[in-house]
């Protein structure tokens, strides 16, 4: 049976479809792969390697992750200049933008005599205005200079804190560099003193707020060493110096180079100062104590250009003889040596021992002293109760000393070197030999050994041989902590409370029974030698106003002078008389008059640049007593 005629006809057209459509899948597999293997090669010759291309169909897929928004528009365009852009799928992603991190915020603040200068970068929120209107009411700011920067970051952590530390230090520094941060504040800065140095370094230090690292040089003048000394030691407690000074750093390494020659161990040091008698200082020295290490021990003192070597008193004569011929032939021309061969020296410390004849004073824990001991005659004895009281205090002094007029020359000299001594001391004990001085107690004061020789080489002269044997306490030391100038006023008010200062009747002389209260005042003083304070004298109305005036005014001179006396620092104290001004009672009955007849201590406060007209009264006033009631005794 024959096929049907359609059939062959059939099978062509399905052979044909299936030709066709496996033509078509080719063809697209090719444009696919073809169109594929193009972008992916634009996109690695365009640095878009993060691009990835695959296809689906006749559209291309582009994934990945693009730095940022422009670099994926140029992966895009790049896709779209090869095919047409209908056939571009993009799944292209973009990372997200990194946190811009905030700035480092500082501040440097510069000032002098000129004026105050800002240069930095802060935050935006700083209040500008306030912080210049801070700077103008520091006293003698000068005129201000804004070149900071700002940035609109929020302020890090501890840095409004750091500003307002930063600003009230400046305050306090005339002369200075500031650089603030947030974590951070570095100081540069000169002081007028040594003394002022040390206080500045205590008040900074205790201001500074917790976490912030404070970073602080303050340099201070280099004082004035009168007499110029150097005092070495060496003894059963090894080698040391009890005072120690030097015109340069180098003429310093010199001398301590020699000690540590000689048997110092730990750390030393010498004040830089000035009045050396030569510039060959440090060679004398450096002989010096060169000459006592080789005998074994005792001490060396330059004083100026005197030279004092003690020998101990186990050295043997020969030994001593040689050494003293060597270091004469080795000191520089203008200096002179004095040298001793002590006898052995005990000290009794009662003042009647059985031993050499004693002077002995002992201050106490109170501030009283005892005299006891020998004196060379009643004036000498009237002389150094006279010094005692005056340095003590009129009521701290108890003397118990007899006179004996067999004691050396130059006994008194001695005697009154030593007291000069124990008044650097907080509580200690003088004893005066004819071969020795010593000299034994605790001080807050850290300078207080070099001080006091000083104080007993230039006393002594050139024959002095002295023993020092002083423990510094830092819970006395002042300067650890200083009163502020308001704790000052309100010391001297309580120390007023107690005793009034009052004055012999129609007389500028100030009662014995005040002079305790002066000597307590001139105490409390010593701790506030940079406030500036009035003293201010008035009297009532009755008699002539001149005379008032005078007579006020030579009463706050007393009060001065009295302090002055007493080795007060009286640069900041300026003694003023107003006499009739400024009443603070009533003038009509005599409790009144009593009470306008007074001394008035005031504390001197650095006017500020006023916003507005302001009335303020006086700060911190002190009043103190009344005196007679008749009426040429104002």
């Amino acid at each position: 049976m024959r096929a049907p005629s359609f059939i062959p006809a059939v099978f062509a057209f399905g052979l044909a479809a299936i030709i066709a459509v496996f033509s078509a899948t080719f063809a697209v597999t090719q444009i696919e792969d073809r169109s594929v293997a193009a972008i992916t090669t634009a996109m690695r010759d365009q640095g878009h390697n993060w691009v990835s291309v695959s296809s689906d169909g006749l559209q291309l897929r582009l994934e990945g992750t693009a730095p940022d928004e422009a670099t994926r528009f140029r992966a895009l365009t790049v896709a779209n200049d090869i095919v047409d852009a209908a056939r571009v799928i993009d799944e292209m992603e973009v990372a997200a933008a990194a946190v811009i991190e905030a700035p480092r915020f500082s501040m440097e603040i510069l000032r002098n005599g000129d004026g105050i200068s800002l240069i930095g970068l802060v935050p935006a929120t700083t209040d500008r205005a306030e912080l210049l209107e801070r700077l103008r009411k520091i006293p003698k700011a000068g005129a201000i200079s804004d070149l900071l920067e700002t940035a609109d970051f929020p302020p890090p952590p501890g840095w409004d804190d750091a500003l307002d530390f930063g600003l009230e230090t400046l305050a306090r520094l005339p002369r200075s560099k500031l650089s603030i941060a947030a974590d951070e504040v570095v100081i540069d800065a000169i002081s007028d003193s040594r003394d002022a140095k040390r206080r500045l370094e205590n008040d900074i230090n205790r201001a500074a707020p917790d976490g912030l690292r404070l970073e602080m040089t303050i340099a201070a003048p280099r004082p004035v060493i009168t007499p110029f000394t150097l005092r070495f030691l060496i003894d059963a407690d090894g080698a040391r110096f009890d005072a120690c000074s030097a015109a340069s750093a180098e003429g310093r390494e010199k001398i301590l180079a020699a000690a540590k020659a000689a048997g110092l161990d730990g750390d030393a040091s010498c004040t830089i100062g000035l009045g050396v008698p030569s510039p060959e200082w440090p060679r004398a020295a450096v002989a010096s104590i060169q000459a006592l290490a080789d005998l074994g021990g005792g001490s060396v003192t330059l004083s100026d250009a005197d030279i004092t070597l003690v020998a101990q008193d186990t050295t043997a004569q020969s030994d001593f003889d040689r050494e003293v011929g060597e270091l004469e032939g080795a000191l520089p021309l203008g200096f002179s040596l004095f040298s001793v061969l002590p006898e052995s020296v005990v000290i009794d410390g009662t003042g009647e021992g059985a031993g050499p004849p004693e002077f002995v004073a002992t201050k106490g824990p109170q501030g009283q002293v005892q005299l006891r001991g020998r004196i060379a005659n009643d004036r000498a004895r009237s002389a150094v109760t006279s010094f005692a009281r005056a340095r003590f205090g009129i009521n701290e002094v108890v003397d118990a000393t007899r006179t004996d007029d067999t004691l050396p020359d130059g006994w008194l000299p001695r005697v009154l070197g030593a007291l000069d001594s124990l008044a650097m001391l907080n509580t200690g004990t003088v004893v005066v030999q004819p071969q020795v001085v010593d000299v034994r107690g605790t001080t807050g004061n850290p300078d207080a050994r070099a001080e006091i020789s000083g104080i007993l080489s230039n006393q002594l002269g050139s024959a002095e041989n002295f023993t020092l044997d002083i423990r510094y306490d830092k819970k006395l030391d002042p300067v650890l902590g200083l009163p502020s100038p308001e704790e000052c006023v309100a010391q001297i008010n309580q120390t007023l409370d107690a005793r009034k200062i009052t004055f012999a009747p129609g007389s500028t002389d100030i009662d014995a029974d005040a002079l305790e209260t002066v000597a307590k005042i001139a105490e409390l003083l010593r701790t506030c030698d940079d406030v500036q304070m009035e003293i201010g004298g008035y009297t009532d109305s009755q008699g002539r106003e001149s005379m008032n005036q005078q007579l006020s005014q030579s009463r706050a001179e007393a009060v001065l002078n009295a302090l002055a006396a007493r080795r007060v620092a009286t640069a900041n104290l300026n003694a003023i008389g107003y006499g009739e001004e400024r009443p603070i009672a009533t003038n009509e009955t005599e409790e009144g008059r009593e009470a306008n007849r007074r001394i008035e201590f005031k504390l001197i406060v650095q006017e500020e640049e006023p916003t507005a007209p302001t009335e303020t009264g006086p700060t911190g006033e002190v009043i103190t007593g009344g005196d007679g009631s008749e009426n040429e005794q104002n």
